[in-house]
């Protein structure tokens, strides 16, 4: 896929990732960390996946005030403009929506695609292949449309879309090219997120749903539209005040206005709220690595069914545990089934595997209100 001077790209980088405490710490969350010792962070990851068919330029990254800093040290290359630095925390959608605002006075006409900073992509060409036909879609198509791929496994710790009917193709898909593909389009009947194993089960059980990979794509006029639905009472918005605005201007009018913007994320938001949203069947292979289960799930495991993720250990009669331990520690396990074994800085998680997610979040915080911040 050759790099499109008409399509955009927007990373969300401003979550805490505190489901895979402790390695993903509130000053250095997970999407800043090397988690799997590739050399890259999972951020600098999705950065390089975007610009091999996006141009630098038309990358945008929002993240808050204090992981700025972060995001400017590990993308040297991204442009200072295309950095939204929210002044306080109120959710992807009005991040999103003032990155969109930018896109937009660009170029009018461009297609977006907006992407969590984390995500583990499994197969590179598939993802390429999957994402022009995506871009097709919204260039043709006043739609919002969601990338799902098909359940594995019940995982309680992601969000589940229900397929309605197929979305058939239109002659301006065939003129653009897409008169052979078969982009797997279906109009959106249930969103379901993190739902209890038994319900992940029954929704894998019926082929009716999808994993929702987080990953939306709009051309930029339609998700304008849909924005101005979603914040009909804030009287202020972006687009229609910041037109000919310098940057300067423009964030002195989003540093006193942002805050009466509602708290929410594009899922809640945008895909659950507005209309024509639809969901396309992929199949590049994805994993969001945001909690140990999953990540024991999706990596390759080692004898024993235990998942080393960039660590020195020896294990003896230990089966089924997901372990990751500092640099220049070794970890001797003997007799362990079924659990985490996390380590990083001044924190030592060891709890069992199942659905963690929960109980992860729930020790957050408990320490945070017994022994400070500085432990999680």
């Amino acid at each position: 896929m050759e790099p499109n001077n008409q399509n955009y790209c927007v990373i969300l980088a401003g979550g805490k990732g505190r489901r895979l405490w402790p390695c993903s710490r509130e000053k250095c969350p997970k999407q800043f960390v090397d988690f799997f010792g590739v050399g890259r962070t999972q951020l600098q990851q999705t950065f390089d996946r975007f610009t091999r068919i996006l141009p630098k330029e038309n990358i945008f990254v929002c993240t808050n005030r204090e992981y700025a800093p972060i995001v400017r040290e590990q993308l040297a290359d991204l442009h200072e403009e295309n950095l939204m630095v929210e002044p306080v925390n109120r959710g992807t959608a009005p991040s999103v929506a003032w990155a969109n605002m930018r896109i937009c006075r660009r170029n009018p006409q461009g297609n977006v695609v907006i992407t969590p900073s984390d995500q583990f992509v499994l197969n590179e060409d598939a993802f390429y292949r999957n994402m022009e036909e995506a871009l097709m879609f919204v260039s043709c198509h006043d739609m919002l449309l969601a990338l799902g791929v098909t359940p594995t496994r019940p995982e309680p710790g992601y969000g589940y879309i229900q397929k309605g009917e197929e979305i058939p193709r239109s002659e301006a898909s065939e003129v653009i090219g897409m008169a052979d593909a078969k982009p797997n389009v279906f109009q959106v009947q249930s969103f379901a997120e993190k739902p209890e194993r038994q319900f992940a089960q029954m929704f894998m059980d019926s082929g009716e749903f999808l994993w929702n990979t987080g990953v939306i794509l709009s051309n930029a006029n339609y998700l304008r539209d849909c924005f101005r639905q979603l914040f009909p009472d804030v009287p202020y918005r972006f687009e229609e005040n910041l037109t000919d605005y310098t940057i300067e201007q423009e964030m002195a009018f989003v540093n006193e206005h942002y805050p009466a913007y509602p708290n929410l994320s594009i899922d809640q938001g945008v895909l659950e709220h507005c209309e024509n949203v639809c969901v396309m069947r992929c199949d590049f292979g994805w994993a969001d690595l945001g909690t140990w289960h999953a990540i024991y799930e999706c990596k390759s495991k080692a004898e024993g069914d235990n998942v080393v993720v960039d660590s020195e250990v020896m294990l003896e009669d230990s089966h089924n545990n997901v372990i990751k331990l500092p640099k220049g520690r070794l970890g001797v396990i003997n007799g362990l089934d079924g659990y985490i074994v996390a380590e990083e800085g001044n924190v030592l998680l060891i709890c069992k595997k199942g659905d963690s997610s929960a109980l992860v979040r729930k020790y957050v915080n408990e320490v945070k209100m017994k022994y400070g911040e500085e432990y999680v």
